[in-house]
């Protein structure tokens, strides 16, 4: 079957991690998408580690499924080559710094001329706008400039950034979904348009409750580790052998929470009947239940918790989530054969039920679609294609 996003072309600009994870979505859902990199070297995530075969696991699980061609920009003849496949693109991705694409000679008004239906997405740290639009960002610097790491960590002396690299992903994301409302668009107007999208807009973006506490109440939240600012019990808790995560979400949870850890008694006590009574007794509460639930296994909790449609669950690893049968079930860890080699990546998380996506093919190797994309898409001649070869254009 069809994929959602089959017949559109993305010229992908991008490296590393934000601009690759968008058009990682976008090919994902059946967009082809073809990735200018360097004749030397290619996107600098290839040579990040750990490596599988010789080669970039990163780059793989970020790149799955695009084609690569390799241009120097900064020759006239890699200009010209850029400009006809902007005339054929229905999406262009970047995440230069603001203004290196007009250095290049490919600023928004000349992208236009190419191709006035065109769909130019920058993604960058700061954005086109604002004093610091020039700087140069990565997630660290944006995970702490945003004001999540003065929220994220067990406390306010040790600010951490997430695990994950969520300021290049959100960045990625919101870029996806900007691109495919300015599609939507293009299909009434016919006008393409700039898409415009900051690591730190991003994050500020998914700060949520910290926002919202901060103007009503106009004190800065500080991290409070795994325990949730507004709700509670919403936090790790030890058992006999472990820890586990519980969120007793609502006061109709609170009463089956009660029973399920043998203190009825304080069901409908004052202090804790209602969920702004227990968040305002918290560490009396977080004495109680932790008593309460260091008398019994893990696993022995869970099972009791699930029985009564208690959120609850395990902490797991990394290793854990490779053999998790829901994960398992989901198609989210998806074994891509890349050069006779097996290589588990992340499953696509959207699902559709007429229009499937996945994962198009493995990461390919440094300019392995040159050939099909110059002579096949812009029609080269065989004698052009090796001049352009020998002059290290291509």
């Amino acid at each position: 079957m069809a994929k959602p996003l089959e017949g559109l072309f993305i010229l992908d600009l991008t490296r590393v991690l934000a601009g690759p994870f968008c058009t990682m979505l976008l090919c994902d859902m059946g967009a082809t998408v073809v990735k200018v990199e360097r004749p030397e070297g290619g996107d600098d995530s290839r040579s990040f580690s750990p490596m599988i075969g010789g080669e970039s696991a990163y780059f793989m699980s970020i790149n799955r499924g695009k084609k690569s061609i390799t241009l120097n920009l900064k020759t006239a003849e890699g200009k010209t080559l850029l400009e006809r496949l902007i005339e054929k693109a229905d999406v262009l991705v970047e995440n230069f710094k603001p203004g290196v694409m007009g250095r290049l000679g490919f600023p928004y008004e000349r992208l236009q001329e190419l191709n006035p239906s065109i769909i130019y997405t920058s993604s960058s740290g700061f954005g086109h706008s604002g004093p610091m639009s020039s700087r140069t960002a990565y997630d660290l610097i944006i995970q702490g400039l945003s004001g999540m790491m003065s929220i994220t960590g067990p406390d306010k002396e040790h600010p951490t950034k997430a695990g994950s690299s969520i300021a290049d992903i959100f960045c990625g994301t919101f870029a996806c979904i900007g691109i495919l409302a300015a599609l939507h668009n293009r299909e009434s107007s016919g006008e393409g348009q700039m898409v415009d999208v900051a690591m730190l807009d991003s994050m500020v973006a998914v700060l949520e409750n910290a926002i919202a506490r901060y103007s009503a109440t106009g004190k800065a939240p500080e991290p409070i580790g795994n325990r949730h600012p507004s709700i509670a019990p919403f936090a790790t808790f030890e058992t006999l052998d472990g820890q586990i995560n519980i969120a007793v979400g609502n006061d109709a949870i609170w009463q089956k929470f009660c029973r399920a850890i043998g203190r009825e008694e304080i069901c409908d006590h004052p202090k804790f009947s209602t969920n702004p009574e227990r968040v305002k007794n918290l560490e009396e509460l977080t004495d109680i239940v932790s008593v309460a639930l260091r008398s019994r296994s893990s696993q022995q909790w869970l099972e009791t918790f699930q029985k009564l449609d208690i959120p609850s669950g395990r902490l797991s690893s990394i290793a854990d989530v490779f053999s998790d049968p829901q994960v398992i079930a989901r198609e989210m860890l998806v074994d891509v054969p890349h050069n006779g080699i097996n290589v588990k990546m992340p499953g696509v998380p959207i699902k559709f039920s007429a229009t499937p996506a996945g994962i198009a093919g493995p990461a390919p190797v440094l300019g392995e679609h040159n050939r099909e994309i110059f002579l096949g898409l812009l029609g080269l001649s065989q004698s052009e294609f090796e001049g352009l070869r020998e002059k290290g254009v291509i």
